[in-house]
């Protein structure tokens, strides 16, 4: 296992630290080292194993310190790697053609949200979103429609971004609509839902049609795939990738790290 053979290599080094130490200190010139033979290198590591196993033994805040050091090295790596490839997709994350635009257009901080109208996830975290930019007023904030939980899934999208041609406030609305629904997303109640909304819903039916739904979800799906996203709500929030729900607090700490606060 990696996290064994670190703390071992920590211990193993402590050790050795101490002999060298008290190698140093010994008196007289240096003497050249005879090259040891097998037996002796098969006795010299069963001798260095059993200081390990002492050493662990009777400083168990090693293993401690060393799993801290693995998570907190391995935790600098991801967000590094991430940063990095969302620095590369910066300008698909925040400025494709078509994605709708909610909070404040002209904010200081972009929040991205990748989600389906079917994960309860999403349903979960979305007036806490929309909470969290109302009371900040300086978000803006992009809809990444990602229908990856099936049919219902994707006539909502369908549904959801054909509604943009009859005005972006409808989009939004209709989005908060369908997420908040409890019941199935099949054709016959998303219109119903649509209706209560105010859009036109023979309208929205023929805008489902259209070819640019289908390019801007299939644009997401490939999106998704290129930043490594494998479910939803995944949020992208400056230099910083979030998968999973996450509550108002982390939200307002993510969207103050993307300001500099």
């Amino acid at each position: 296992m990696k996290l064994k053979a670190i703390i071992m290599a920590c211990a193993f080094a402590l050790v050795s630290a101490g002999a060298q130490a008290q190698q140093s200190g010994a008196s007289g010139p240096p003497q050249s080292t005879p090259k040891a033979s097998p037996s002796a290198d098969a006795a010299e590591r069963a001798r260095i194993k059993e200081i390990v196993r002492e050493v662990l033994k009777e400083n168990p805040e090693l293993v401690l310190d060393a799993i801290q050091v693995l998570e907190a090295r391995e935790r600098d790596e991801a967000n590094n790697k991430a940063a990095q490839v969302l620095g590369q997709h910066r300008d698909q994350l925040e400025h494709a053609a078509g994605d709708p635009i909610g909070g404040n257009p002209k904010g200081d901080v972009t929040l991205v949200e990748f989600f389906d109208y079917k994960c309860p996830y999403c349903k979960q975290v979305n007036e806490q979103l929309f909470e969290t930019v109302k009371q900040d007023g300086r978000v803006r904030v992009v809809f990444k429609e990602l229908p990856i939980l099936g049919r219902e899934s994707l006539i909502a999208s369908h549904a959801a971004l054909a509604s943009m041609s009859q005005g972006l406030d409808k989009y939004v609305a209709f989005h908060r609509a369908l997420l908040a629904e409890r019941g199935p997303l099949d054709e016959a109640n998303v219109m119903r839902i649509a209706g209560t909304v105010g859009l036109d819903v023979a309208k929205l039916k023929t805008d489902m049609t259209k070819s640019t739904v289908d390019e801007r979800i299939k644009r997401n799906l490939e999106l998704a795939h290129e930043l490594d996203i494998r479910g939803t709500p995944a949020f992208v929030i400056g230099d910083e990738l979030i998968p999973g729900a996450v509550d108002a607090a982390a939200m307002k700490a993510a969207i103050a790290k993307a300001r500099g606060g």
